[in-house]
């Protein structure tokens, strides 16, 4: 494979004035999007989507594997190899971000049950060294793959569950609904950080072993969005990932993960260092784009969005018994979960936030959305949407999303109308029937001393 002669050039290149602008063109409005979808012989899905209001261009290289897809005692892996796919490769051994910075790329990566994506967004003439990149890291990440850096990134990944979930307040109720939603056996049954045990039984042979099997062409999705000539991507794209270097293989089976159910209140109490008690309620609801997905966004804005909203203006605003309140679906390939949470006011208990957290939301969920409550929750979802429309790598993760979960990365106008469709009827219809309040689960955090880190 050669190195694109634009790889050297970025290195002692910087971005031109033009190439700079970070400002994107205002929303035009349009429903529609360019999307051209094919599949390369090395089973590699392409999504392409041609906008040349900006000298820019994003790519994304979405693999179909996250924590879902892990084994039992080898949770993190996926995450584990976002970091280790920034460590250097056969052809570029060294840090992956060192090309892009002097081009002011934006580079990264992350990590979800269901997927890893990685990205790079580039001035427009930068296009072949991303691709140059990502196929490389593809192709011959194994051969530059030691001891010594999967030593050195279990440990950042292990001082990165520290960070995000073990000493921030709060940090582990995201553990611990795990817990409560799903049994251990369930592929979302574990966090995608994976556990310190975990990280520190996989071997060299293991960590490869993980990589040969899902990170192949026929288990990607490459998206390219911006100003780029479709022709010269094309070829681009088939020289450095259609060759004979991707095996074509097959892509590797969606974990099988029907819904859990809950029959009763699982009720969890956890200490922490927190000055004010959270609550958080949780229920299972359905999949991402599965009828009622769309209708539980919208019910979120109208539970917690504004002062006016059902729950903040009598628990904040009246009552003054919670500081915040939150509502929002997580979204998810086999299935999704709703939360509700709540953080007392000062000089305010668990059990006052509790009681009056309880009789808002009954209050909320027994009558239909007004008209003007639906019209707001509806805008407020376009204008989010348009805007995650607009950005280059917001669109192609956005496009690849699509094609992850309908198979169609020209879904956008579907994708809307599942918003704009919606009545205060149907919201109504999916919050009664999916946010049962006999059936959730409940996690109470409460002033005390820390918990000790869930080990999932």
């Amino acid at each position: 494979m050669r190195i694109p002669k634009l790889l050297l050039a970025s290195l002692l290149c910087t971005l031109s004035p033009a190439a700079r602008a970070e400002t994107p063109p205002k929303p035009s409005g349009a429903l529609s999007l360019p999307v051209e979808q094919y599949t390369l012989e090395s089973g590699m899905t392409v999504l392409l989507s041609e906008d040349h209001r900006l000298p820019v261009v994003a790519v994304e290289v979405r693999y179909l594997v996250g924590s879902a897809h892990e084994r039992k005692g080898r949770s993190g892996f996926a995450h584990l190899f976002e970091h280790l796919m920034f460590q250097g490769s056969k052809n570029f051994d060294d840090e992956y971000f060192k090309p892009f910075e002097p081009i002011g790329g934006n580079v990264n990566g992350t990590t979800t049950q269901d997927r890893t994506n990685f990205y790079e967004r580039v001035p427009s003439n930068y296009l072949e060294l991303a691709l140059w990149m990502e196929s490389d890291r593809m192709f011959n990440l194994l051969p530059s793959l030691t001891q010594d850096r999967l030593d050195n990134q279990r440990d950042v990944v292990k001082n990165e569950r520290r960070q995000r979930y073990e000493n921030p307040p709060y940090g582990l109720a995201w553990l611990y609904l795990t817990e409560a939603l799903y049994p251990e056996s369930h592929p979302y049954g574990h966090t995608v950080i994976g556990s310190h045990a975990d990280l520190s039984a996989a071997s060299l042979d293991d960590v490869k072993g993980f990589f040969r099997e899902y990170y192949v062409p026929s288990n990607a999705v490459l998206t390219v969005v911006g100003d780029f000539q479709p022709a010269q991507a094309k070829a681009l794209v088939k020289q450095y990932f259609g060759g004979s270097e991707g095996s074509p293989g097959k892509r590797a089976p969606a974990p099988k993960a029907s819904m859990p159910k809950l029959e009763q209140i699982v009720h969890v109490v956890k200490t922490d260092d927190v000055k004010l008690p959270r609550i958080y309620l949780a229920w299972h609801t359905p999949a991402i784009f599965a009828p009622g997905d769309a209708e539980l966004d919208l019910l979120s804005s109208i539970l917690t969005n504004g002062k006016t909203s059902r729950l903040y203006k009598p628990l904040v605003y009246e009552k003054k018994v919670a500081k915040d309140v939150e509502a929002f679906q997580a979204s998810m390939q086999a299935s999704s979960f709703y939360v509700v949470q709540a953080t007392a006011a000062p000089g305010k208990s668990v059990k006052e936030l509790e009681a009056a957290l309880l009789d808002a939301l009954a209050k909320a969920l027994a009558t239909p959305p007004s008209a003007d409550e639906m019209k707001r929750a509806v805008n407020g979802y376009k204008k989010d949407f348009f805007q995650r429309v607009e950005g280059a790598v917001s669109r192609a993760s956005t496009l690849s999303t699509y094609y992850h979960a309908t198979g169609k990365g020209d879904y956008l106008k579907t994708d809307l109308g599942r918003y704009t469709s919606a009545t205060p009827e149907s919201v109504h219809k999916t919050a009664t029937s999916w946010l049962d309040l006999a059936k959730y689960a409940r996690i109470d955090i409460v002033p005390g001393a820390k918990a000790g880190g869930a080990q999932k």
